[in-house]
């Protein structure tokens, strides 16, 4: 029989003392990376974990490329391809059991920059201020990582890490020290270093590489968090911290996620948006509560709603028609829970309604039923989550400040549904839809948000 000496059995790991499998429970995909979410090992083995690592193999060539982090999630850069991904878990005994793999991740090389809707102050990018009830392209890039649609304004990162804007910029919210709108994208400064963007109403922030927050643009309520209340025409950083994560830009206040899990917000309380259990306005970023386990957060014109990293669903602000979810039409100053369940991905707040997907691949939508919002193929207002129809393959979901919603499914597919004002939903017509309707036949599309009055989208290309 073999001896264990120091966590070795014959000069290899000791798999006794090594940790069981993690668990992978979500694989999201950007521009040439992933980001891989995992449970821990229910069996930690012989000491406590020190580490993850998670690989992904490219399902045509077999290629592989590992990452390693302390904790979940952990972003991994394989470039384009569809890969097989596992992780698994270190103690000081060694590597342990790796875990089943999550098949079929699509990850896109670049994108191409498309947009629709409304056009009246540039906000398409296409250079002139004629509207488009169809996609048009933007460019011929495919250097287009991540985009946002705010009310008149866009805002966009490529691969190479430069931030680019365009449309209205009466207040400053296209960052590029004027307040002369643009019918092109231009790009904010010289830094390759930003990393995401979420455009709000005439506002928007963003964080770097370096998770610093920056903002910029309208400021009133002291929604861009710099502790006063005047609008910025260039980015302004938010603090000195470095451990910013996510953030969403809603209609008169901002939120985020830091990388310690714990929950910020900014900007207008009314209705207790702020979640902060009060209905004072701040001007610079306060922790909501102090529990750890948030992961992501959206801000809607009135209301904000976040998933935790255990599955749960939260909301809190404005509730005239449900759009929390509560199963009443109660506002809150501070988080509630939205049901039991515990198998929410993502969710988005729009203007009195919230739409969400599920692990699971299923979609569902609550709050206001105006034009079609719900896309339950009728104008009848949820208090609580309502699935629309029975498929189970979506996979992003945004909703816009003015009843429309634009979705992604795993096949690549694009729809939308609502509010069909000047095109916005990109089927080429004007008329609202109540269920969700295709856009095109292309089946490659790979982000798609939904601003006030236009749409934009990237699709990708491998």
């Amino acid at each position: 029989m073999a001896t264990s000496q120091g966590g070795y059995v014959n000069g290899g790991f000791d798999l006794l003392k090594a940790p069981d499998a993690p668990t992978i429970t979500s694989v999201t995909t950007s521009i040439g990376s992933m980001s891989v979410a995992f449970t821990a090992p229910a069996n930690p083995g012989g000491s406590a974990v020190t580490g993850y690592t998670v690989t992904a193999i490219n399902e045509s060539t077999g290629a592989s490329v590992g990452a390693t982090g302390s904790a979940s999630p952990i972003s991994i850069s394989p470039g384009g391809g569809t890969f097989r991904v596992r992780a698994a878990a270190t103690n000081i005994y060694g590597p342990g059991r790796v875990s089943a793999f999550d098949t079929g991740n699509v990850v896109y090389a670049g994108a191409e920059l498309w947009a629709w809707g409304s056009n009246s102050k540039g906000q398409l990018g296409t250079t002139t201020i004629v509207s488009s009830s169809s996609p048009v392209q933007v460019g011929l890039l495919t250097t287009w990582s991540q985009v946002s649609a705010g009310s008149y304004n866009s805002s966009a990162i490529k691969s190479d890490g430069t931030l680019w804007t365009w449309g209205y910029n009466n207040a400053g919210q296209l960052g590029d020290s004027t307040i002369v709108s643009k019918s092109s994208p231009v790009q904010v400064g010289a830094l390759t270093n930003w990393s995401q963007v979420s455009a709000g109403d005439n506002h928007c922030v963003s964080i770097k590489t370096d998770a610093t927050l920056w903002a910029w643009g309208s400021n009133n309520f002291g929604k861009l968090g710099d502790g006063t209340v005047n609008n910025k025409s260039s980015p302004v950083q938010i603090g000195a911290l470095t451990n910013w994560y996510q953030v969403s830009a809603g209609s008169g206040h901002t939120a985020s996620v830091k990388t310690d899990g714990t929950l910020w917000t900014w900007g207008s309380n009314n209705n207790g948006r702020l979640g902060i259990g009060s209905a004072i306005n701040r001007s610079s970023p306060v922790q909501v509560g102090a529990l750890t386990d948030w992961y992501q957060v959206s801000c809607g014109t009135i209301h904000t709603v976040a998933v935790k990293t255990n599955g749960t669903f939260w909301a809190w602000g404005a509730n005239g028609y449900g759009q929390l979810g509560d199963n009443t039409v109660t506002s809150r100053s501070s988080p509630v829970q939205v049901g039991v369940l515990t198998n929410w991905a993502q969710g988005s707040a729009g203007n009195e309604f919230t739409v969400a997907v599920k692990t699971d691949g299923t979609l569902w939508a609550w709050g206001k039923d105006n034009q079609g919002s719900l896309g339950q193929g009728s104008l009848v207002n949820r208090s609580s989550p309502t699935q629309v129809g029975s498929l189970t393959n979506w996979r992003h979901v945004s909703a816009g400040f003015f009843d429309s919603v634009s979705a992604t499914k795993t096949d690549g597919t694009l729809w939308a549904w609502g509010n069909n004002l000047n095109g916005k939903l990109g089927d080429g017509t004007t008329a609202n839809k109540s269920s969700p309707v295709q856009v095109g036949a292309l089946t490659s599309w790979y982000q798609a948000q939904a601003g006030t009055m236009h749409t934009l989208a990237l699709y990708g290309v491998t």
